[in-house]
């Protein structure tokens, strides 16, 4: 079933193995997209900040350049589109260092396509939003986040977040005061279970807490609760 509000929207898979590259690119394809390949790494960086596409399905083995060192050089460049990293599935290590790097998702090697097909769908209705809460604006002191713009600034200047981090951030903040669990966090944000295991929930928050002031060893806004989740302190909201 093609999903009517994201027809359209323009996918590159960077994928070195063709047979899977292109079976992937047809089903994407028969289900509304716009789907190119790549299937060379060294070439991949260019290509991408030249098309400008709306998502990124990355595959981390690549001949030439790595998909991690692909995902680090795209988010120093500035490019905040969503990314989708294809891991191994007996490799953690991957799946930490891709969201390290800046990634908005994994998926494990082999991966059916429906599965596939639905987080990139997850991903990309996160960024379209509802009309009502594209108007939504919070602010914390010297912290703004306007999800109109999707943009957020601190001290009058406008910091730099993926997708994932930015969509974790609104969640936290527009449930300030709020402690929401890990579980609470994964169903709102991918749609699926926490399995217990998953650490990508608090790689992104290691990466928010310094990109909103807040000191990683003794966190002010963004609090740990053990045993309990996370809580974005309201005070200084106005």
């Amino acid at each position: 079933m093609v999903d009517k509000d994201l027809r359209g929207q323009r996918i590159l898979i960077v994928e070195d193995d063709q047979r899977l590259a292109a079976l992937t690119q047809d089903y994407m394809q028969r289900n509304g997209f716009q789907v190119s390949v790549e299937g060379d790494g060294a070439q991949a960086v260019r290509r991408i900040l030249q098309e400008q596409p709306d998502l990124v399905v990355l595959d981390v083995m690549l001949p030439g350049v790595d998909g991690l060192s692909i995902c680090r050089e795209l988010r120093s460049q500035h490019f905040m589109q969503p990314i989708l990293m294809l891991t191994a599935r007996s490799d953690d290590m991957d799946q930490v260092l891709g969201l390290e790097m800046g990634a908005d998702d994994y998926v494990a090697k082999p991966v059916q396509p429906r599965v596939l097909l639905a987080r990139v769908r997850a991903l990309l209705r996160r960024i379209e939003g509802g009309e009502e809460e594209q108007q939504q604006r919070l602010e914390f002191g010297e912290l703004v986040i306007d999800n109109g713009a999707r943009s957020v600034s601190l001290a009058g200047e406008l910091v730099d977040f993926t997708s994932a981090e930015y969509d974790l951030l609104w969640l936290l903040a527009s449930h300030a005061g709020t402690i929401l669990s890990r579980e609470d966090i994964f169903a709102s944000l991918r749609g699926i279970e926490y399995d217990g295991q998953d650490r990508s929930i608090d790689v992104r928050i290691s990466r928010i807490r310094p990109k909103i002031g807040d000191d990683p060893d003794n966190p002010r806004r963004i609090k740990t609760v053990r045993s309990k989740g996370y809580l974005f302190v309201r005070e200084s909201a106005q």
